[in-house]
């Protein structure tokens, strides 16, 4: 009956889209009615079709004999008094499924999980909640064990799965806390941060619709991998509109692939770069040591001496204007100061008296001169109008610009920050947001591209009008009487067609944020945190000036040299003490056996830092084993085909030095054709080969990781590094070493 309601529901907003795609007239206010019920009928039919797959995954069996189902979605039978058919497991009423413990079953008899596939139900388990079979430490203990067990030991496919299903207490809490402020989850791994963190925004989109459907939510990954990798998990949860975006993507129009030294990053990554750019823009603000001459074609030579623009720019300074917005008023200043001359030189008395020229003369002189091409060209060397890409770029280019923006950083920064262009690194994105602030943009010159980009959008529009009416046809049936077949020219004109277009462009909030670099987000998500560097940090909080955000990290898993060291030093220049710490102590993907390697591990990171407690055991015991340097690729070879051929549907992870991924994986691919390498490598494959750092946040069945001492030396945080490799494998680890 559920899959009926559903496939009804389908039906009736893909009807319903497909009658408003039909309506195509109207006034400005109706079109824009239906753009809005376009938007929303297309939102649900692709909703309808993300959750079928595990609709219904639970039951509730009330002590009153009441049942509740519970699935990824809310639908009611319409037939009769709109009573629920299923019940969104974000609902208040559904939390009793993933709390409700024998000590405390809240009002639940029974509690039964569901397993299916495709529409068929495949398993089931129950739990019977009785009060008289309680335990002291039953609030400790697994929700849905069985069900949770079955999930952990499932194969990997390659995408993240939602855990909806078998969401554990201390996860639910975390879950549905309170949206306002700045939360951090700090967890081990394994611990299932990310998919606490997706189930979040899923559940405060449900629960503040109206609020965050407007503002959006804006959810930061720490690469292009791992955003494939958990793209499928919030429209599996019936939420299409979040937008999933890496630091090198957070600026509008660039998206930063480019590698660089890891000291570099590191440099860019501090605040004195905010510093430095400041600098950078202030000296852009040019005074000349000499006086300038500017030739006008009337012969006339005008001077402009360097106190004149001295005093200038120190005027506009003052203002605290950012520098792009601030020219206008610099060109009042020194248009002012050439048009006096002009001035002293037509309208002096003979006979020594005052300026003869009135206050008209004088605007009249000013906007001439304003005109000229030779001033506007001298404007612009004075205080040129730029965009942060090309103040960027600049600096980089120049270590005269450099040395005289940084007099704080070495010999050595300086140098490292001097480079050729040719693309942008993911730590030069804080930098651009930063320098974005700093200069401003122009209303005026914004607006004047509109103007030109709408223009031509209007001749294009005209140009496809006229393809049209030269191809203008007669009825032939009708000639005699001169009835002709009106044509499309008949119907609309430029400007009509231009304006359908642009209403075929209506993009959604998503989108639009996307677009938009000073766009402000309603919530912020942040994963794998620790690696952020200060200046990302500083980039984040401009993007959600209100502070509601979760945070999702572990400080022993970072592995940039930028990167966060605590949460406290990382969130109090911006919201000094007013944020809260929930920490997952639970470690549900990763065996007992490999965390007691990884924990080794652990303590040359921090004694102090204690790993996650695993909820299960594999059985199968990590191997180690140590090979001569040339004969690694055999070995490894060797291994990673033994192990591939004992994964039945799930998939090995191959986690490899920096420097040999190319070399390995090239060996890897021609011993294996369908294991994937790369900067983007599919993770649908069975074999996988990437790095540590590609290895973020990524889970296998099995894992080799190969020549761990590398891994170690390659990083300033080393061991960091090879806590995350040991710790991304569900069932089975190997260990490949060189003496």
């Amino acid at each position: 009956m559920l899959y009926h309601r559903l496939d009804d529901l389908r039906e009736q907003a893909a009807r319903r889209l497909t009658e408003e795609l039909r309506n195509t007239g109207g006034t400005q206010q109706a079109r824009s009615q239906r753009d809005s019920a376009v938007q929303m009928y297309a939102d649900q039919v692709e909703q309808y079709a993300a959750v079928e797959n595990g609709l219904c995954f639970g039951r509730l069996d009330g002590d009153d004999g009441a049942r509740r189902y519970i699935g990824r979605i809310g639908i009611f039978d319409t037939t009769g008094d709109y009573d629920p058919l299923l019940m969104d497991w974000r609902a208040p009423a559904a939390r009793a499924f993933y709390l409700a413990t024998a000590a405390n079953p809240q009002g639940i008899r029974r509690r039964r999980h569901l397993r299916t596939r495709e529409r068929k139900v495949t398993g089931l388990n129950d739990e019977v909640l009785d009060i008289a079979a309680a335990s002291p430490t039953a609030h400790e203990e697994l929700t849905g064990e069985a069900s949770l067990l079955a999930a952990l030991n499932a194969g990997r496919t390659g995408r993240m799965r939602d855990i909806v299903e078998t969401i554990q207490a201390e996860q639910d809490r975390i879950i549905r806390a309170e949206l306002p402020g700045v939360m951090v989850v700090q967890g081990g791994p394994g611990t299932g941060k990310t998919a606490v963190a997706l189930h979040r925004a899923a559940y405060l989109l449900y629960t503040h619709r109206q609020q965050l459907s407007t503002r959006g939510v804006l959810l930061v990954g720490p690469n292009a991998t791992f955003l494939h990798y958990i793209s499928q998990v919030l429209p599996a949860l019936a939420e299409t509109g979040v937008l999933l975006r890496t630091q090198g993507d957070l600026f509008p129009g660039v998206s930063a692939r480019r590698a660089e030294p890891a000291t570099t990053a590191a440099l860019k990554g501090r605040t004195v770069l905010a510093e430095v750019l400041a600098a950078a823009v202030r000296d852009r603000q040019w005074v000349p040591d000499e006086p300038l001459e500017v030739e006008l074609p009337q012969r006339e030579v005008l001077v402009l001496d360097p106190a004149t623009v001295q005093a200038a720019r120190d005027r506009v300074r003052r203002t605290g204007r950012p520098h792009n917005l601030a020219r206008a008023l610099f060109d009042i200043e020194i248009v002012h100061a050439l048009a006096d001359q002009v001035a002293e030189r037509i309208g002096a008395d003979p006979l020594g008296g005052e300026n003869l020229l009135e206050e008209a003369d004088r605007a009249e002189i000013r906007r001439e001169l304003g005109e000229e091409p030779e001033i506007r060209a001298m404007l612009d060397r004075l205080w040129p109008v730029l965009t942060p890409q090309r103040l960027l770029a600049d600096l980089y280019a120049s270590p005269e610009r450099i040395a005289a923006a940084a007099p704080m950083l070495t010999d050595a920064e300086r140098a490292a920050l001097h480079r050729e262009p040719g693309g942008w690194t993911p730590a030069d994105v804080p930098l651009l947001d930063e320098a974005a602030e700093l200069l401003g943009e122009d209303e005026r010159a914004a607006a004047a591209r509109r103007d030109r980009i709408r223009s031509l959008q209007r001749e294009y529009a005209e140009g496809v009008l006229e393809i049209a009416r030269g191809s203008r046809s007669i009825d032939v049936e009708d000639e005699a009487e001169g009835g002709e077949i009106l044509g499309v020219t008949d119907l609309i004109d430029a400007d009509r067609l231009l304006e359908r277009q642009e209403e075929s462009e209506r993009l959604t909030t998503a989108q639009r944020a996307a677009a938009d670099r000073s766009w402000a987000f309603g919530h912020v998500i942040v994963d794998e945190a620790q690696e952020l560097s200060p200046m990302a940090w500083r980039l984040l909080m401009r993007r959600c000036p209100s502070r509601s955000m979760t945070i999702v990290g572990d400080v022993a898993q970072t592995g940039a040299l930028a990167g966060t060291p605590s949460w406290q030093e990382a969130l109090e220049p911006y919201v000094a003490r007013r944020w809260r710490l929930e920490e997952l102590t639970v470690s549900y993907r990763t065996p007992a056996e490999i965390m007691a390697v990884a924990a080794e591990v652990l303590a040359e990171i921090d004694p102090a830092l204690r790993p996650p407690r695993s909820v299960r055991e594999s059985g199968v015991s990590p191997w180690d084993r140590t090979v001569d340097a040339d004969r690694l690729t055999a070995e490894l070879v060797d291994a990673a085909t033994r192990e591939a051929s004992g994964l039945d549907d799930g998939r090995l992870g191959v986690i490899v030095p920096e420097g040999r991924v190319a070399e390995l994986g090239a060996a890897l691919g021609a011993a294996l054709p369908e294991a994937a390498v790369g900067d983007d490598p599919e993770l649908e494959s069975r074999v996988v080969v990437l790095t540590v750092s590609q290895a973020k946040g990524l889970e296998f069945d099995s894992v080799l990781v190969v020549e761990p001492d590398r891994i170690v030396a390659e990083s300033p945080r080393g061991h960091s590094d090879l806590y995350v490799a040991l710790t991304r494998a569900t069932q089975r680890l190997g260990i490949l070493r060189t003496c």
